[in-house]
């Protein structure tokens, strides 16, 4: 399996594609209670749905400083396509 930081070019592209950048980031910036049940629904759904990036989603939202880095590269993200 890749590192997480390894798919957040491709989850940052589908957040933009489908226009759920800014909903994503404000998730991520509204704090880890959110993250750490949207993880371990993830972990929770591997049963039904094997991949390796909902592992590797599951992995980033668990650990606060990853999902701050996303948050921030999707801010960069969003102001490098402004």
């Amino acid at each position: 399996m890749k590192q997480p930081r390894e798919y957040w070019n491709d989850w940052a592209e589908i957040l933009r594609r489908y226009r759920l950048d800014r909903l994503a980031l404000t998730f991520l910036e509204a704090g880890a209670p959110l993250a750490l049940l949207g993880a371990q629904l993830l972990h929770f759904s591997r049963g039904l749905v094997a991949s390796d990036q909902l592992a590797a989603l599951a992995l980033t939202l668990e650990e606060e400083k990853e999902m701050r880095a996303f948050a921030s590269f999707l801010a960069q993200e969003e102001k490098a396509s402004s």
